[in-house]
């Protein structure tokens, strides 16, 4: 396809979806193919008739989505046609148009093919999806919907040429990779949630399909002497689920993130991952409005983070935050984020703290539910008979639920640096928000009863982006409203001066 992707001429899919669609839909009808060829083999013992239809089914439906599926350019906007006996038109105005996605399983790949989706913010539902295109076609497709020159109705040119040789000017800079993956950073995959999510549904499969007559582990503890076996039971166990919760994070780690590569356009942020199934995403710097920094407590004590990018107006699945850089170092991950925001300040200069009463409420909330817990159990040992030891244990959680107060209460933390909006909270997982303030579109302050008589309050700056809030948790209502005043001029002058 070598024809202008900005005129009004109607493009097809790649001839060889008609073998990945065919298979797709085989995939799709598999459980009714399994049961007409059950069926039809028990009516009439044995043989194949119309079992041979309901196979030829799926497979017209994948060569009748080849033949009816079109997608042009045209007049400012991305339209995409298919159907037969009922048509369905999709459109998108390239302004709206917020990524543009390739993916490439297994069967692609070997193909040579992409799966296209563009995402326009709408949710996933209003996203336009073109599978598949040959990968060249649909690189060409990726730099029609992104460009500048597209979005602005100017023709489009080769994405080898130079922008700049027509009219004299400078050329734009280079495509630099700024991040490549380094396989060694899988270690810190266990150090996550995820491997005990992994370990979990593993347990959860083969609880469901090993026998129940494997599941007899009451006799163990006879194989031990002086009736030990639970403890040599439990002690396996422990050691069984963290090896395989190491093993398979580690094994999910290296298959999404496989060969990650974030490359900086002139305009744009593209970034490629994936083992089986290879993914690129590509993202406009109009888009990108902020930075977070993820850091779990078990990254933080191995000195290393997460780092992921806010960007405005994505929907579905993907839910406005892209993953930039998976668990690696934190020298790494702030190299990158000083990449991103163009200065290394807004995600690591040191924060405003939050002062005494917030640091007061971090101790009381993290302290009460054990104080509770021990106020009971010493009930119950006065009152109940409960045996005096069941106080120890109790008592011994006072220190991790000081140590989380004290963690927490270092982390509160805001400031606004360099056009950005910074928020930290967190403990188990610390999280440091970057929003720039071009990206804030309105304020939320909210107050309970108990932050009133303390004179704090909850700020929120609202965006398009991310969880659609970044929000700075128990802050003195001077400062808060500072803050909120300083990133947003006459924002929230109307509510200073109704007396708050």
């Amino acid at each position: 396809m070598n024809e202008p992707l900005d005129d009004a001429t109607w493009h097809r899919l790649d001839r060889r979806m008609l073998v990945v669609q065919p298979v797709q839909e085989l995939r799709r009808f598999l459980p009714l193919l399994v049961g007409a060829f059950l069926a039809g083999g028990t009516a009439r013992g044995g043989g194949l008739g119309w079992e041979l239809v309901a196979v030829a089914v799926p497979v017209l439906l994948g060569v009748a989505r080849y033949l009816t599926t079109r997608y042009r350019i045209h007049d400012g906007r991305v339209e995409l046609r298919r159907g037969l006996l009922q048509r369905t038109l999709r459109t998108a105005q390239l302004d709206r148009v917020r990524t543009v996605d390739l993916t490439s399983g297994p069967v692609h790949r070997i193909l040579g093919l992409s799966t296209v989706r563009i995402g326009t913010g709408a949710g996933a539902d209003q996203d336009l999806d073109l599978d598949s295109l040959g990968r060249d076609d649909a690189q060409r497709l990726r730099v029609a919907l992104l460009d500048r020159a597209a979005l602005e109705g100017a023709p489009l040119t080769d994405p080898g040429a130079d922008p700049g040789a027509a009219d004299g000017a400078a050329p734009p800079e280079p495509d630099r990779v700024v991040l490549r993956l380094d396989p060694s950073w899988a270690r810190y995959a266990p150090l996550t949630s995820a491997g005990v999510l992994a370990a979990a549904a593993l347990l959860g499969v083969a609880t469901q399909v090993v026998p129940d007559s494997a599941w007899r582990l009451d006799r163990l503890p006879d194989l031990t002497p002086e009736g030990g076996g639970w403890v040599v039971l439990l002690g396996v166990g422990l050691v069984a689920a963290a090896v395989a919760s190491a093993v398979l994070a580690v094994a999910g780690y290296l298959v999404a993130h496989w060969d990650l590569t974030l490359t900086r356009t002139p305009r744009q942020w593209r970034l490629v991952r994936g083992l089986l199934t290879t993914r690129e995403t590509t993202v406009e710097d109009a888009r990108l409005a902020g930075v977070v920094v993820r850091e779990p407590l078990g990254l933080r004590l191995a000195g290393a983070a997460e780092l992921g990018a806010v960007v405005t107006g994505l929907g579905g699945e993907q839910k406005g935050t892209l993953t930039l850089v998976p668990p690696a170092p934190a020298a790494v991950v702030a190299g990158v984020a000083t990449e991103v925001l163009g200065s290394r300040s807004p995600a690591y200069a040191p924060l405003h703290g939050h002062g005494p009463a917030a640091t007061r409420r971090r101790w009381l909330r993290a302290l009460s539910p054990v104080l509770v817990l021990l106020v009971v159990a010493a009930a119950g040992v006065l009152l109940a008979d409960v045996p005096a030891l069941v106080l120890v244990p109790v008592a011994l959680l006072l220190l991790p639920a000081a140590a989380l107060a004290r963690d927490r209460s270092r982390s509160l933390g805001h400031a606004l640096v360099e056009g950005h909006v910074v928020a930290r909270s967190g403990s188990l997982v610390r999280r440091r928000e970057v929003l720039g303030v071009g990206h804030v579109i309105g304020w939320t302050v909210r107050d309970t009863w108990f932050q009133r008589r303390q004179g704090l309050v909850t700020l929120e700056a609202t965006t398009a982006g991310g969880r659609q809030r970044v929000t700075v948790l128990d802050v003195p209502e001077g400062a808060g409203l500072d803050l909120a005043s300083g990133s947003s001029p006459g924002l929230l002058a109307a509510f200073v001066r109704d007396g708050r």
